[in-house]
Parts: structure tokens; C-alpha cells; sequence
């Protein structure tokens, strides 16, 4: 069977794409090759100066614009700036196993820059979104659990893998229950959910583990390259909305993309559901959807 590559981009013009975190690693990538078969790109950075620099190595039509997706601030005022339709929103900015920091809105900057701003930033521009919104996740979200009853996690000992696993478990969770309401409002959009495996990026470089494993154990795991690829497969493909894009070799560590599931956990609608409500209050978005029994 044929291995799906980024030679296999459909042409892209005349689309819109917005990326999070597009100035390094994957985010970077999968600028380049939508940018190259045609699409405009905007690289929605937390500076502006990196993602300047970013543009100048992508073929095609960038832009480049301002967006901490760990502060509500800025992603509102990246909502209320946005003018015209959005093709595909892809959520890759994220963040892992960082020391435990609050952000102005009073969560921890994992949960923050994985989840809560992601949530408010998709809600705020859905309406200009006419194809499908893509949140990068991680296979480590089978390692999360979602805390309802402390969802900020003051009342609980932070631990900065745990809140990288919960964080993306969230992802999951909400990703599908985005789907669930879009289908329910009667949108076309589709919401669908990604992971590059394990891939050689900068996310976890700052830790000794990932200096190990990014270093003798480099041939096990994706390259940057092939970590993209469910991402563009996701952003460009007729696929089901709620697919769950990963790498297609043994545990999704590494490979070409392929349709998977996620754990059982991030199926759960009444745990999505009570998420969202909760999600929805602490940042103030989310309430246009409908509520679904």
C-alpha cells in the first residue's frame, strides 16, 4: 500500500490556513508544504520577529501575525482583528513538561497554551471557518485524566508531565465534542484531531529525558519531516470529521499517516460534554454551539 507523503498535497489556492505556533518544528513544516502547493498561510506567533524569520525559508503567499494562545487577550484580540473566511484552523502551538507557571487568566501555562487557549481561540473564529478546524494532540493523552473538579489544578500538586498528558487528553475531548455540536448546529465544518507520534522537535529539548531519547534513540522516532505529515493529512484530506490522525506504525510512534482511535477516555461525551461547560465558563467562549442532550 502506498505511503501518504506531502508530495501527495492537493493544490491549496485560493485557501486560507492558520497555523498556531508555526515559527519552529512541526508548526514550521506544515506552513512550508501548504504554503508551497498554494495556500495562504498565516503563521499566528507568539513573536512576531521569529515568524518573520520563518517566512523568509516558505515558498508562497505567508503572513505573519501576533497570537499567545496562553492569553486570552491575545487570542481575543487576535478573533476581534480577523477579518474574511479561514479555510482550516490548525491548533499545533503546545507546550511540554515546563515548570509550573500561572498566566495572567490563572492557569497553569501547559493547560493554557495546549487547551484553554486553543478552545477559546476555535470558538472565536468559528465563524469564519468554512472547512475544519485540526488539534494537534499527542498519544500521551492516554496517560491523562480530565478533573472535572479541579480543572485549573490549584487544588492538586502540579506534576509537568501529568498536566501535558491531561492537557492533551482535553484536546481529544474536545475535539470530538466540537464535532458533535457542529453537526448539530448544521455546519459543514468539521473539527478532526492529530499527533505526530514521537517526534524529533525542540518541544521536550529542554529536558535531560528528551536530550537522551532525541539523541541515541533518535532512529526509533519520527523526524520533524514525517512528525508533520498527520497534520497536512488532516488538514487536506476527505476524512470523516472526529478522525483521529496518527502515524501508522507500532503505537503510532512513528510512520505515515493513518485514520486510528484515540483512548476510550477521549470518547466520552458526558465527560466532553461537562468539559465544555466548564471550559466555556472559565474563558468566556464557547456558549454559540448548541448544548446537546
Amino acid at each position: 500500500m502506498t505511503k501518504w507523503t506531502a508530495a501527495d498535497l492537493p493544490d491549496m489556492s485560493g485557501r486560507t490556513v492558520v497555523i498556531t505556533g508555526a515559527s519552529g518544528g512541526i508548526g514550521l513544516i506544515t506552513a512550508r508544504e501548504l504554503a508551497r502547493v498554494g495556500a495562504d498561510v498565516v503563521l499566528a506567533v507568539r513573536t512576531v520577529s521569529k515568524g518573520q524569520e520563518a517566512a523568509t525559508r516558505i515558498p508562497g503567499h505567508t503572513e505573519v501575525r501576533e497570537l499567545d494562545v496562553s492569553d486570552l487577550a491575545s487570542v481575543r484580540r487576535f478573533a476581534n482583528e480577523w477579518t474574511g473566511p479561514i479555510d482550516v484552523l490548525i491548533n499545533n502551538a503546545g507546550i511540554m513538561n515546563v515548570p509550573l507557571t500561572r498566566t495572567a487568566d490563572g492557569f497553569d501555562s501547559q493547560m493554557a497554551t495546549n487547551y484553554f487557549g486553543p478552545f477559546a481561540l476555535t470558538n472565536l473564529l468559528l465563524p469564519h471557518i468554512r472547512d475544519r478546524v485540526v488539534s494537534v494532540s499527542s498519544q500521551l493523552h492516554r496517560l491523562g485524566k480530565p478533573h472535572l473538579e479541579d480543572l485549573t489544578g490549584r487544588h492538586r500538586p502540579y506534576k509537568s508531565l501529568n498536566a501535558y498528558y491531561d492537557s492533551k487528553l482535553n484536546v481529544v475531548l474536545f475535539s470530538t465534542e466540537l464535532q458533535r455540536r457542529l453537526a448539530a448546529s448544521g455546519s459543514t465544518a468539521k473539527s478532526i484531531v492529530t499527533h505526530p507520534g514521537i517526534a524529533s522537535t525542540n518541544l521536550v529539548s529542554h529536558t535531560f529525558s528528551g536530550r537522551v531519547m532525541f539523541g541515541s534513540l533518535r532512529f526509533l522516532l519520527n523526524d520533524a519531516e514525517h512528525g508533520a505529515l498527520p497534520s497536512l493529512f488532516a488538514a487536506t484530506q476527505n476524512i470523516p470529521g472526529n478522525s483521529y490522525v496518527g502515524p501508522d506504525g507500532p503505537g503510532s510512534v512513528k510512520g505515515y499517516p493513518k485514520i486510528r482511535k484515540p483512548a476510550t477516555a477521549g470518547l466520552d461525551t458526558r465527560t466532553a460534554m461537562e468539559l465544555w461547560t466548564l471550559t466555556a465558563q472559565l474563558t468566556g467562549t464557547g456558549s454559540q454551539l448548541p448544548t446537546i442532550a
